[in-house]
């Protein structure tokens, strides 16, 4: 068997949660393998609306197994609040998630240590979400970081050497903190982690495969935030690419067998960084009321602007995309007019390929396509979609070189529709 890899395209927040739950059916196993609390994965189905952080999207499939991986950083006091909210609303998690020892702990100094670095860096500052992901990956990287498995043995001299070391870099920054609250509910969070399976993450997967069982990986952020091929510096700390699932969960390259990439009809951002399609008009504004461009974790505006293809065919190429799955497309329902960046503009001179730098004299190329005009969030078939929405679909696979697999109608897992079937 091989796994099968689900991951976003763009600068995260593509509606991947959504389509991991829609999937789930079909496999037996679903693993995250990077990231963190600062990843909100939304999921709407049965009246009700659900917000993942760290626990896998797959986790409201009956008795499927879900795994949190090595690669991805873990907030005890975050999980807990996540974990007893979704078993308060129904589901059972103790017996349906694992969680990988090897998974680094993001400690309360971390999220102190994110604010005190974003505060040194003034006008500069990256705009992350506080929860402390990058210090915790950079602990892991010069390799200070706590793991899961440390809290199975002689866990309290580990955290407090951390601890020190941390206090002493808040020092040399003269930056004013108070960690006593988020300590105790951070304590408080690690013993409720122990009342979870705490597995060897990477021999679970491999034998599952061995066994025969299907399994989906999940994705977070995106891969314009990929800390190698995005938009370098204003990215997350790890790898959001389909390599990310082989690190992240300990599988060998040959086990990836098909790689979904999620896009938006649109494109959205969330924080600083470069955006070249990003529109600053009424048309921004009408696409971010729309599609509710809100982040789930931070609540913070999503900037918003047309759908860039240049950077999408950068991200299909380094993830190796064997199916594209369309998301929001029912948020440009009232537009007469749809437009598309095909290149950019760079000192005068047109590019259709992404340059190492976009932070500056990026000019998108449009081409317009008509709009639909068409209310699609009722529809339930292919069969359905009005001639000018088939004419974009058919116009992205060119320019994109890649089927569109799935197309989502709205928020709602049943808002889901399926391409290519047999009739």
């Amino acid at each position: 068997m091989k796994v099968d890899v689900l991951l976003g395209l763009q600068w995260g927040d593509e509606g991947k949660g959504k389509v991991v739950d829609v999937l789930t059916p079909r496999y037996d196993v679903v693993a995250r393998f990077q990231g963190g609390p600062n990843a909100g994965h939304t999921l709407e189905f049965e009246g009700q609306k659900y917000v993942l952080r760290s626990i896998p999207s797959g986790i409201f499939q009956g008795d499927k197994v879900n795994i949190i991986g090595n690669g991805v950083v873990l907030d005890p006091s975050l999980f807990k609040a996540e974990a007893e909210a979704l078993e308060a609303s129904g589901h059972p998690l103790k017996e349906r998630l694992h969680i990988s020892k090897k998974a680094h702990l993001i400690m309360p100094t971390h999220r102190i240590l994110d604010a005190a670095y974003e505060a040194a860096k003034g006008a500069s500052k990256v705009g992350t979400t506080g929860k402390g992901i990058g210090p915790t990956y950079t602990d892991k990287v010069s390799r200070n970081g706590l793991r899961v498995g440390d809290i199975l043995n002689n866990f309290e001299e580990k955290y407090a050497v951390a601890k020190a070391r941390h206090e002493q870099i808040l020092k040399s920054l003269n930056y004013e903190y108070d960690v006593t609250e988020l300590e105790k509910q951070w304590m408080e969070g690690i013993d409720y982690l122990r009342q979870f399976c705490l597995v060897d993450s990477e021999h679970e997967v491999n034998n599952l495969l061995k066994e025969g069982k299907s399994v989906l990986c999940e994705g977070a952020q995106g891969t314009m935030l990929d800390v190698d091929f995005g938009s370098y510096p204003f990215v997350t700390s790890s790898n959001t690419i389909c390599a990310g699932a082989c690190t992240g969960l300990g599988l060998g390259p040959n086990k990836i067998g098909e790689v979904f990439g999620i896009m938006k009809a649109y494109c959205t951002r969330v924080g600083a960084g470069p955006f070249p399609t990003e529109l600053f008009d009424e048309t921004g504004k009408t696409i971010r009321d729309l599609g509710h461009e809100y982040g789930a974790v931070t609540g913070r505006e999503r900037r918003c602007g047309w759908v860039d293809l240049v950077a999408l065919r950068y991200s299909i190429m380094v993830n190796g995309v064997t199916q594209l799955i369309l998301m929001k497309s029912d948020v440009l329902d009232a537009f007469d007019t749809i437009k598309a960046c095909v290149a950019y503009k760079v000192n005068g001179e047109e590019i259709d390929y992404f340059p190492y730098d976009i932070t500056e004299g990026v000019e998108p190329v449009y081409v317009e396509l008509p709009g639909w005009k068409t209310d699609m969030t009722k529809m339930t078939s292919e069969d359905e979609f009005p001639e000018e929405f088939n004419a974009y679909i058919s116009f992205l696979e060119e320019q994109l070189e890649t089927p569109i697999k799935i197309v989502s109608v709205g928020p709602d897992r049943a808002q889901t529709i399926e391409r290519y079937t047999e009739k």
